[in-house]
């Protein structure tokens, strides 16, 4: 059969298992009471079923377990249930509330299984600095920080319909383009089939009314063990992206620009809570979505919004490289296009706000218009959604 034919039908596979699987979620979790009620800082005014991670993790552990019949994908398994451990770790913390501290050790706990049966970590610098491979103690802190880091980075942007999903397929599909271009099958594959297996949830999470449901802990702290994974695969020594680094391409400030938002605006939140004396895991509303919540964004356009910024650091990366920066210069770009967007911008438009300037009212313009939901379309997928629960 031929390859890509193979992959397609993967994918297609990831889809249809998550759509089909996404009612009987959608029922059990209703059933037994595993919802997100709301409160002062939450966005949603009505408790909403939080099971979206299993809906995902069941398309993609379908249709890897496919790829790895037909095809080399085995030693990913250790990386499926490594997620599947971590799901499950999320959905009690939906149903019973852990503590951050037992949470956060619990990462670390998977990052370093992660590592050790998974074979893959960040233990080559690919050419920054003039580093390439880095002594195992050097990497063991380093890689532990970074997984962990991913993990919460990922898990605290759940806080919009449509951002976790939009991202999470976003960044599978940025991730896979590199893996396929080097010839890794078994990880572009990988990400591919996460990106397809998200998608059935992003449709209900955006459109859907009756059937609307979160991701939850569960689904969030299972998509950042997904992309700690594809990470790790992208800068172990082992990797076989490392031949892009002699090409001049900068797998560390790729995987930093596809990663940017999520990470820098949790290095903004926790910084400014430290500041202020509090807790760095303390829930607050000061994330950048709650920003163009605030200014009178939908919650698709939020996540469009934040995406679209994401997508130009990419592309800004991107152009450093073709330009010829080299993997130094392309890293500072990304770190300095990041700050700017995520410290500097959520600032300025938070004084902004204040004063009441053109800029506001320019935002406030621009976020009447992203009210998609006031489009004829709307309703019409919304139906065709709800349909299968009358």
């Amino acid at each position: 059969m031929n390859h890509n034919l193979f992959i397609a039908l993967l994918c297609f596979l990831a889809f249809a298992v998550a759509w089909l699987v996404y009612y009987p979620a959608l029922r059990f979790a209703r059933r037994h009471d595993i919802l997100d009620n709301p409160n002062e800082r939450k966005l949603q005014r009505v408790p909403v079923p939080v099971f979206g991670g299993v809906v995902v993790f069941s398309g993609v552990l379908v249709a890897m377990a496919a790829a790895m019949c037909f095809g080399d994908c085995r030693e990913l398994g250790v990386g499926l249930f490594i997620m599947a451990v971590m799901m499950l770790i999320g959905v009690f913390d939906d149903m019973r509330d852990m503590s951050a501290h037992l949470k956060f050790f619990l990462e670390i706990l998977i990052v370093f299984m992660l590592m050790g049966f998974g074979g893959n970590y960040i233990d080559d610098f690919h050419g920054l600095w003039g580093m390439d491979e880095v002594t195992f103690w050097f990497s063991l802190p380093l890689s532990i920080i970074a997984g962990v880091g991913i993990i919460n980075a990922v898990n605290l942007i759940d806080g919009v319909d449509g951002y976790l999903s939009g991202y999470g397929m976003m960044a599978c599909v940025f991730f896979a383009l590199m893996f396929f271009d080097v010839g890794d099958v078994a990880m572009g594959t990988f990400a591919v089939i996460f990106a397809c297996a998200m998608l059935p949830f992003f449709l209900h999470n955006v459109f859907g009314d009756r059937t609307k449901m979160f991701m939850g802990d569960g689904g969030s702290l299972m998509t950042g063990t997904a992309m700690t994974i594809v990470v790790f695969a992208m800068l172990s020594s082992n990797s076989m992206c490392r031949e892009l680094a002699y090409k001049g391409v900068g797998l560390i400030p790729f995987s930093l620009a596809v990663l940017s938002i999520p990470v820098f605006d949790t290095l903004r939140v926790m910084t400014s809570r430290i500041i202020k004396g509090k807790v760095p895991f303390h829930p607050d509303k000061t994330h950048l979505h709650h920003l163009f919540i605030d200014y009178g964004f939908s919650h698709l356009g939020t996540a469009l919004s934040i995406l679209f910024i994401n997508q130009l650091i990419v592309a800004a990366w991107y152009v450093s490289y073709r330009l010829g920066a080299s993997i130094d210069v392309q890293l500072y770009i990304v770190v300095g296009l990041s700050v700017l967007m995520t410290f500097g911008f959520y600032r300025y438009m938070r004084r902004q706000m204040e004063l009441k300037s053109s800029v506001y009212h320019f935002m406030r313009t621009l976020a009447g218009r992203s009210r998609m939901e006031q489009l004829a379309v709307w309703p019409k997928i919304r139906s065709i959604l709800d349909s299968v629960l009358k």
